[in-house]
């Protein structure tokens, strides 16, 4: 028969009370609840805001050709990231964590394409964040 050597007591498991689960949502997920928009929308919308298309390319193709030597300098127009808002990113802002700025901008794209659809005003990253 094994000798018991020390007396272990636990205590209780803590249980979340009902009206704390207001306290531990983030400001971008009571947003998105207030306006019942859809995480995997936002994500499939910023994929379509975000892709490279064709004209993309040729502005990445005439700025690369404006650093050369002996070019003139014009402007030309920024083209689009090519790089969608990912699941991973989209959940650090639904639990409040810190994300990058640029993640943040792509996010508050979707957001204000969402709301638009929705015939919505557009609303600004103070709101989100």
């Amino acid at each position: 028969m094994p000798v018991q050597m020390f007396s272990v007591t636990r205590s209780p498991m803590p249980t979340k009370r009902a009206g704390s689960t207001m306290a531990d949502e983030s400001k971008f997920q009571t947003f998105l609840n207030q306006n019942k928009l859809n995480t995997k929308r936002l994500l499939a919308v910023s994929h379509s805001l975000e892709t490279l298309r064709p004209e993309d390319r040729s502005l990445k193709l005439q700025r690369r050709a404006g650093k050369k030597e002996g070019a003139e300098k014009k402007e030309v127009a920024k083209p689009r990231s090519g790089r969608a808002v990912t699941p991973r990113a989209l959940a650090s802002a639904l639990a409040g964590t810190a994300i990058s700025g640029p993640t943040k901008q792509r996010i508050l794209r979707a957001v204000n394409y969402l709301l638009e659809q929705k015939k919505k005003d557009k609303v600004e990253l103070k709101t989100l964040f």
